[in-house]
């Protein structure tokens, strides 16, 4: 009887789009180097939830492949290390820079390593080929932030500023260009920031210019979760006219009222907000936008959360991405005075009945249209408003089908199948 071989090596993703590139990264080297019966968690720590996640996802994965060695990476490993070697189920830990290299540090017989991520002064563009079961790439472009806003942690974790050269992440894009990828995110941990640390200091407006000139091929380009503050206007006047990039932004907003984003220490008010929203949408009418909003933020009134809900309706955010409040240990929000746990909870449930609402509206607006629809999985994919659309047939992932929308649920788009 013929053994059957250990099974190839499996990276579990938690968190951002970051993250999910480096997933990528470690992956194809795992790959290339022949590891097997190896599973990494990637882990996030932008809330004590996603800590418990990964903790609970690393519980389950030693059930499942009790013969499989388990790396711990990611933020919350870079944070608390010693956290996760303690538990059983863990046989390495890595952190953030670490973990883009796992195979030396296996091949070393590390427990863990884990370096001083704020000694890191350079970002190495790692090139992939793809992404194993997605439509769209995701590229790193910069990493860490040197901003301190007063509730977030991730600056501890990913280290400060670091950006890639503009050449790497335009050869990047058009190798996977050429392995036939429609669709690119650039993201990164602040990537308003892209390019200050860099000889020159070009912007990112210079870099997205850049992409869609020397990559004439690229159908569509994102970019991921920015600062408001940080479009100037060069990065306004290319959202504005460039058909390739996608009519569509999330802004990292936080709250709706001046007194709770100072306390916050954002860089932007409720009117930098508000009237990004409408010169965009004026300058180009297809534009939607989405947000990041922290729900029961501390010292937060009913009055500053309704304020919140009001700048919803005021910028006319679409897709709303909600965090309840979250003590994060060393952060100066943490030892501001909170606002009842049960109350945080109530308010990012209804912040997030606000967003199903406003989807819901937009979907409606759409029904009659033609939409580009980038093809996730067969039946299935995203428009260039990164709506959800939902049709009968199949369509290759990754390609893009022009579709007609019949309807919607409030969730999603129907269209007909293509002819």
């Amino acid at each position: 009887m013929t053994a059957l071989a250990p099974p190839g090596p499996l990276v579990v993703t938690f968190g951002c789009r970051l993250n999910a590139y480096e997933s990528e990264v470690i992956r194809s080297r795992l790959v290339a180097a022949g590891i097997q019966d190896t599973v990494v968690v990637n882990s996030c720590a932008v809330t004590a939830e996603a800590e418990r996640q990964a903790r609970q996802a690393i519980r389950r994965l030693r059930r499942e492949r009790p013969a499989a060695r388990i790396v711990v990476t990611g933020c919350a490993a870079q944070l608390d290390p010693a956290r996760f070697a303690a538990m059983p189920e863990v046989d390495v830990v890595l952190g953030n820079t670490e973990k883009l290299d796992p195979v030396s540090h296996l091949a070393r017989g590390d427990t863990s390593a884990v370096a001083d991520i704020m000694t890191v002064s350079e970002t190495a563009l790692h090139l992939i080929d793809g992404f194993d079961g997605r439509a769209r790439a995701f590229i790193q472009v910069q990493q860490g932030c040197d901003h301190r806003c007063t509730f977030c942690i991730i600056p501890f974790a990913r280290g400060n500023n670091r950006s890639v050269a503009p050449g790497s992440v335009v050869t990047q894009v058009a190798r996977l260009v050429d392995r036939g990828f429609a669709e690119v995110v650039l993201a990164g941990v602040d990537i308003g920031d892209y390019g200050r640390d860099l000889p020159g200091r070009p912007t990112l407006a210079a870099l997205v210019r850049a992409i869609l000139a020397e990559v004439p091929g690229l159908p569509r380009l994102r970019l991921s979760s920015i600062d408001p503050v940080e479009v100037d206007g060069a990065l306004f006047a290319l959202l504005a006219t460039e058909p390739r990039l996608m009519p569509h932004l999330h802004l990292s907003v936080q709250a709706g009222d001046d007194l709770t984003l100072k306390r916050m220490k954002r860089r932007h008010s409720c009117a930098d907000v508000t009237r990004l929203c409408r010169d965009l949408r004026q300058a180009r009418p297809e534009f939607v936008f989405g947000a990041d909003l922290i729900a029961g933020f501390p010292t937060e009134t009913p009055a500053m959360f309704a304020a919140t809900r009001a700048l919803v309706a005021a910028a006319d955010l679409t897709y709303l991405h909600v965090f309840p409040y979250s003590p994060r240990p060393g952060t100066p929000a943490a030892r501001m005075p909170p606002v009842a746990p049960a109350e945080v909870k109530a308010r990012a449930a209804r912040l997030r009945a606000d967003g199903a609402d406003r989807l819901g509206r937009f979907l409606a607006t759409r029904d009659g249209a033609e939409e580009r629809v980038l093809v996730e999985r067969p039946g299935f994919g995203r428009s260039e408003h990164y709506a959800p659309v939902a049709w009968p047939g199949g369509g290759e992932p990754g390609s893009i089908l022009t579709l007609t929308v019949v309807g919607s649920d409030g969730r999603q788009l129907f269209a007909r199948p293509p002819a």
